[in-house]
């Protein structure tokens, strides 16, 4: 299975990437922790290299947006996209949380940046990453899950299309 999870920042795309990598043993490829912040437009060649060999496998669990760089090689070979969709608040408080986490890359400094990026993210951002996912991921099967009871479903879903029987 190869899915693509997508979300605005806070929407627990990388949690629900972690749980789905574990239940299905798909490896994880967590796009903010190969694209850093600070990288330049020139490093975007280098990056798309390295998507495209580690979305060549049969498997795996891709968890970012990434839209303009990165769709065109990751969307048509996904099997599955998930659209995480909680509520804007819930997004800002959990990146706030985050930040104060023991060796959390997201720092306490770029919190302001993020939380005007959440609230936003429905104006600016998701229409132009669905319009990537219309264009490079049509025929995509789309799930959208807006709640922890959706996702607990989903990733239960998940375990079982994925064993063995």
């Amino acid at each position: 299975m190869r899915i693509v999870l997508l979300g605005c920042a806070g929407a627990g795309k990388t949690t629900l990437a972690k749980r789905l990598a574990a239940e299905t043993g798909a490896p994880l490829i967590c796009l903010d922790a190969i694209w850093p912040g600070g990288l330049a437009p020139s490093d975007v060649p280098a990056f798309r290299i390295l998507m495209t060999e580690l979305h060549a496998g049969e498997a795996w669990i891709s968890d970012g947006n990434f839209a303009a760089a990165t769709f065109d090689i990751r969307l048509p070979r996904a099997d599955l996209i998930v659209w995480l969709e909680p509520p804007r608040l819930l997004c800002a408080l959990r990146a706030t949380r985050r930040v104060s986490r023991p060796g959390e890359a997201h720092k306490l400094a770029k919190l302001p940046d993020a939380l005007r990026f959440i609230w936003g993210f429905e104006r600016k951002n998701r229409p132009l990453i669905e319009a990537g996912r219309l264009k490079h991921g049509p025929d995509v099967p789309l799930v959208r899950l807006r709640t922890g009871r959706e996702i607990e479903a989903f990733v239960r879903e998940s375990a079982t299309r994925t064993s063995p029987d």
